[in-house]
């Protein structure tokens, strides 16, 4: 028991060093780290690009948390330090970026691809349908009727 014990908790210790974020980053005032932390969780690295800043060990990713962080006590509010780096990195910065005339092909294109899927089946299913309608309206022809008459005769 004890040693199931010890490997949690050697377990939990490797898994907490490694988030990114070094001790030296961290700001004094909690009500400010933890503005920073949400925002870093929502900032895009650049390097990594499927990685927030909060999570990257990038250089990059150090040096936008320390921005981010920079801007906080100078006194920015969260949408204030989204703009700005917005505007010197681009949208592709933020992991949800806002529903605009530029992003709208983004946000637009997985309905539009729903849509068509579902318009897809619906002929699909029509087509199908149409074809075993056909094909059971006509019947057997007067060679097929005498072939199967004759099978069935002969199983008999």
């Amino acid at each position: 028991m004890i040693r199931l014990a010890l490997a949690f908790a050697l377990m939990f210790s490797v898994v907490s060093g490694a988030y990114a974020l070094g001790e030296a980053e961290q700001l004094d005032d909690p009500a400010l780290e933890s503005r920073a932390r949400a925002l870093s969780s929502e900032l895009r690295c650049l390097v990594c690009q499927n990685e927030s800043i909060d999570d990257s060990n990038a250089d990059f990713a150090r040096d936008m948390r320390a921005l981010v962080r920079e801007r906080l006590v100078a006194g920015d509010t969260d949408d204030e330090v989204l703009a700005y780096l917005v505007e010197r990195y681009g949208e592709f910065v933020r992991f949800r970026p806002p529903l605009n005339a530029t992003t709208a092909v983004l946000w637009l294109s997985p309905i539009v691809v729903v849509l068509m899927a579902v318009i897809g089946v619906g002929f699909y299913l029509r087509q199908s349908r149409r074809a075993m309608a056909r094909s059971s309206a006509k019947g057997l022809s007067e060679d097929e009727e005498e072939a199967l008459a004759a099978l069935l005769k002969e199983r008999r």
